[in-house]
């Protein structure tokens, strides 16, 4: 049997049973969805079978998955055939995200969570959506999950996500805790991963207690990955609780020795702790100069406050004024700074281009997003928070759309989203020289007045806002 006949043959099949989801499926998988034949054959269906809300739907969902604008008017359609039907609603609150439209999306998750209250994905979403506008609902919602749904790996994340936002160290200890206690970590996957950031809370205020959560975690894996990563965790916990007690004991070299072969996750903020550490025992064995390069290096490619408190401390120690500490930071962010590549590309607002270099004599933070992304939408509320503080100042917030098929829902998604950027139109032949995505997104940079980039393949969220109010404050000053 050829292609085309089992397509034709799929095809009689959703003609004989247009309420049948899983055959609508079976033919859509094998067409071009967006295809107007295929377009043209669904809304033929639609007037041939007009109390069927799968017809809409069916079509709708694979435009949907492919996150085009046009699955809108297909869900729309579907929820007016049959105003129950839970799961349309639900995939209209995602593509309402992707127009920006975050009230009204919200409106259609809290209908489908209403419509089906044992479905733990509906609730866990409609909770998560109050975390940017309205915290107290959000942690009540969050635990209403966690508590409702025990068996859920939806219920572990509502309790990871719960500490993971939390900015207070002692209710953040109290969510892990709560997380480690209703999801045994060796059961759920999203408790798994909490302990991680559990352990980092942990090894930097109780190493003892980091100590122990990495036993426990150890004796419950039952994979060698699992094991290998515990393993690592517990002798990172046994290494930091070793060099506070060398440095008590004037034994600097020693400790440094250890922390030399102490190796976390590139991403871990036990990273930083290590480093202080470092400084630490260099200070105690005479070496303060090398503290304060080792930590005035650091905090120019990333500038955490509490990287800089601690420079701020050998700084004192060898006479050196703030601007010493200015112009060594600033040496060292010169020495790195790369001409950004130029680019030219299409407006959405006005007619015509804009040019990177049109920006020349300002700051400019450039994100590579488009309007399906997740998480680019996650990071967009903390990166306006930063960019309001600059209200008047030289900084440019561009916006590099990677997916021009979603053109569509650009403008109304800045429209409505209240979010500043600029939106430009980004193509995959362009030449992006040290601008480079790889075809990712979110992927942001920093490019000074003289246009060269100074930071890049940075993320900003709830706990780190400082940091890149602290990068753009300095090339600001420049």
């Amino acid at each position: 049997m050829n292609a085309q006949t089992e397509i034709e043959k799929l095809r009689q099949a959703v003609e004989q049973n247009p309420d049948s989801l899983s055959f609508h499926q079976a033919y859509l998988k094998e067409v071009d969805v967006e295809d107007k034949a295929i377009t043209d054959q669904y809304h033929a269906w639609m007037k041939k079978f007009p109390t069927s809300a799968m017809v809409p739907f069916a079509l709708g969902e694979a435009l949907w998955r492919k996150e085009l604008p046009a699955a809108k008017e297909l869900l729309v359609k579907a929820t007016e055939i049959n105003p129950k039907f839970a799961k349309a609603y639900y995939y209209l609150w995602i593509d309402g995200e992707r127009w920006g439209d975050f009230n009204k999306s919200r409106s259609y998750l809290k209908i489908a969570k209403e419509l089906e209250p044992d479905n733990p994905n509906y609730a866990f979403y409609y909770a998560s959506s109050f975390s940017d506008t309205d915290p107290d609902t959000y942690k009540k919602l969050s635990l209403e999950v966690a508590n409702k749904f025990p068996t859920s790996e939806r219920g572990a994340q509502a309790l990871y996500w719960l500490g993971a936002n939390e900015s207070d160290i002692a209710t953040k200890k109290m969510y892990y805790a709560l997380l480690k206690s209703k999801f045994p970590p060796s059961e759920f996957d999203w408790s798994n991963s909490g302990m991680l950031s559990y352990f980092d809370l942990l090894i930097e205020e109780d190493p003892a207690a980091a100590t122990q959560l990495a036993k426990e975690l150890l004796a419950q894996q039952k994979e060698d990955r699992g094991r290998k990563n515990w393993e690592n965790q517990l002798r990172i916990a046994e290494n930091i609780t070793q060099v506070k007690t060398l440095i008590a004991q004037n034994n600097p070299t020693k400790a440094l020795e250890i922390l030399a072969n102490t190796k976390p996750n590139r991403w871990s903020k036990v990273n930083d702790l290590i480093l202080l550490y470092k400084a630490k025992a260099l200070d105690k064995g005479g070496k303060t100069n090398e503290a304060y390069e080792a930590l005035h290096v650091a905090y120019a490619k990333v500038p955490e406050p509490k990287i800089k408190k601690a420079l701020d401390t050998y700084a004192a120690k060898l006479s050196k004024t703030d601007k010493d500490i200015a112009k060594d930071i600033r040496f060292v962010r010169d020495t790195m700074a790369k001409v950004a590549t130029d680019f030219t590309l299409k407006q959405y607002f006005k007619e015509g281009t804009a040019s990177l270099s049109d920006y020349k004599g300002k700051v400019v933070l450039l994100t590579y997003w488009f309007p399906g992304c997740g998480p680019c939408r996650g990071e967009f509320p903390h990166f306006q928070k930063v960019v309001d503080k600059f209200k008047g100042k030289d900084l440019i917030y561009l916006g590099l759309n990677i997916s021009p098929e979603q053109n569509e829902y650009v403008i109304p998604f800045l429209q409505s989203s209240g979010y500043s950027f600029i939106p430009l139109e980004d193509y995959k032949e362009r030449k992006k020289g040290n601008l480079d995505n790889r075809g990712a997104a979110p992927v942001n940079f920093l490019i000074d007045k003289e246009g060269k980039v100074v930071f890049s393949h940075f993320r900003t969220d709830e706990h780190n806002q400082a940091v890149l109010e602290n990068m753009i404050s300095s090339l600001l000053e420049k």
